[in-house]
């Protein structure tokens, strides 16, 4: 489904940052464009303070770089840039390139839903410097956000233990494309459904939800709005109880629950949004139960995240479904995953590769080097640990990665060790290779991957580290470039 298309009616092959367009003029000014590199997209802390991510937005991504070209006014655009001498910053002849240009690059990724580590590759780009170049803004605004909300998402709903978790939060997202992007990757991560209908449609998404507090208040009291609402979608009846009194809400909810069975229609619940949900959920149940509607749900709202939920059932809440909006969609404790977009290698004009490493003072913002693959291996039960490795240099029988933080940290993996080898090729010369699973089997993927690692991994509070290493030769390499880097960066003579 082309869902860029139906979004925006426009060429977004301008939806890049303009250094990007300026490195790719002085590839092409020095004529080094053609030159073949190798870039990575990867991040550099889990995010929320957890053990884990999931990758998401692969195929926004896809969708993005199959409609990849600079349209005739694109160009014209790009042609009105002027610099400080009020000349044209691009000259007719790059422009004229430009338009020109179609994607040839090879790009390798991890499935979407995949969990996934910091200093791994999510994506992995090969092909034209210029290309590889543009490609960067783009590809770290769709994959960034998604990743980051499904991980969120697959949180929270790990603190609901099961129970169906609903995305409420089209009114608070930062804009259409990101309530679109942040449903998608909501589902993904684990939700149920959405509240937002054109997310339902564009990605095939179950849609939920019944009224608010202003259909209630449009009402002389609220024991006849709900028998209006009754009447008037007999098969959609969740009360949300809390406009005046949450627990007199509920009981005039349960009257108007017996009228509906009297026309052969069932009280699917009530819904609470505010006070004491703990409190409140427990007695709602009461009401609930005593009135013989022990199958009606009690829906959750108001601000929740995996915090709170995971306080409210060690306090017994009674509550069936969640729905969760703004902490969701927002990523409200952490409003950017930090991505880094990473030249890794170049071929040299005799054919080589030569590998790049970019230095820093914080070593965590060193990159890896190479032409990366991460293997993750496994025992019968669960996942036991990532290794990065190059696939220039190979592996040998028996391996043992390091962290690249700690170098004291070494994990051994035996040669009969199961494996699965994360990067799948997704494009190769431009053309697309990869068969995208729906959307429902990427929320089943990844759900499988959550369920394949050690609970601790999972935990909120300090959870336990996953083994993550870069396998020994690469280590080594990269041990060697830094020091080589720091010997020509140095100003001792």
């Amino acid at each position: 489904m082309n869902v860029l298309k139906q979004v925006y009616s426009q060429s977004l092959g301008l939806l890049t940052d303009l250094y990007q367009m300026t490195m790719a003029y002085g590839y092409w000014k020095t004529g080094i464009h053609e030159r073949e590199a190798v870039y990575h997209l990867d991040f550099r802390e889990n995010p929320f303070k957890g053990g884990f991510t999931v990758a998401c937005g692969l195929s926004t991504a896809i969708e993005y770089i199959n409609e990849w070209r600079f349209t005739p006014e694109d160009i014209s655009c790009l042609s009105e840039f002027r610099g400080n001498d009020n000349k044209p910053i691009f000259e007719e002849k790059f422009l004229n390139y430009l338009q020109k240009i179609h994607f040839s690059c090879d790009i390798d990724a991890v499935p979407e839903g995949t969990v996934v580590f910091p200093y791994e590759p999510l994506l992995r780009i090969k092909g034209q410097i210029l290309e590889c170049q543009i490609l960067e803004t783009p590809l770290l605004n769709m994959i960034n956000f998604q990743t980051l909300v499904a991980t969120k998402a697959a949180r929270i709903c790990l603190a609901a233990k099961g129970e169906p978790v609903l995305e409420f939060g089209l009114r608070r997202a930062q804009g259409i494309d990101g309530s679109l992007c942040a449903s998608r990757a909501a589902y993904i991560g684990g939700c149920a459904g959405t509240s937002n209908i054109l997310a339902g449609k564009l990605f095939d998404i179950p849609v939920k939800g019944t009224h608010a507090h202003s259909w209630v208040m449009a009402f002389e009291d609220e024991a006849e709005s709900f028998r209006e609402y009754a009447e008037a979608m007999p098969n959609n009846c969740i009360f949300l109880v809390d406009t005046y009194n949450s627990l007199e809400g509920a009981r005039r909810a349960v009257k108007v629950g017996e009228l509906l069975r009297q026309k052969g229609y069932e009280l699917i619940g009530i819904r609470l949004d505010s006070g004491d949900l703990a409190y409140l959920s427990i007695e709602a149940r009461k009401i609930l139960d005593q009135a013989g509607f022990p199958d009606a749900v009690i829906v959750a709202s108001n601000d929740l995240d995996e915090n709170i939920i995971e306080s409210l059932k060690e306090q017994g809440a009674k509550i069936n479904v969640w729905g969760v909006g703004t902490r969701l969609v927002t990523a409200f404790d952490q409003p950017a995953l930090g991505g880094v977009y990473k030249i890794t290698a170049i071929r040299s004009l005799e054919g080589k590769w030569e590998y790049k490493i970019k230095l820093s003072e914080q070593a965590a913002k060193i990159n890896n080097p190479g032409i990366l693959q991460i293997r993750r291996f496994r025992s019968e039960k669960e996942f036991t640990g990532d290794m990065t490795y190059d696939i220039n240099m190979g592996l040998q029988d028996g391996n043992t990665m390091v962290d690249p933080m700690d170098m004291t940290r070494r994990k051994y993996i035996p040669s009969e060790t199961p494996y699965t080898d994360l990067l799948v090729p997704i494009f190769r010369n431009g053309k697309q290779v990869y068969e995208e699973p729906g959307i429902k089997d990427i929320r089943e993927y990844a759900k499988k991957q959550l369920d394949s690692f050690h609970s601790g991994v999972k935990r909120f509070v300090n959870p336990h580290r996953y083994p993550v290493g870069l396998e020994q030769n690469l280590y080594e390499l990269k041990t060697n470039l830094i020091l080589k880097a720091r010997e020509i960066g140095s100003d001792i003579k």
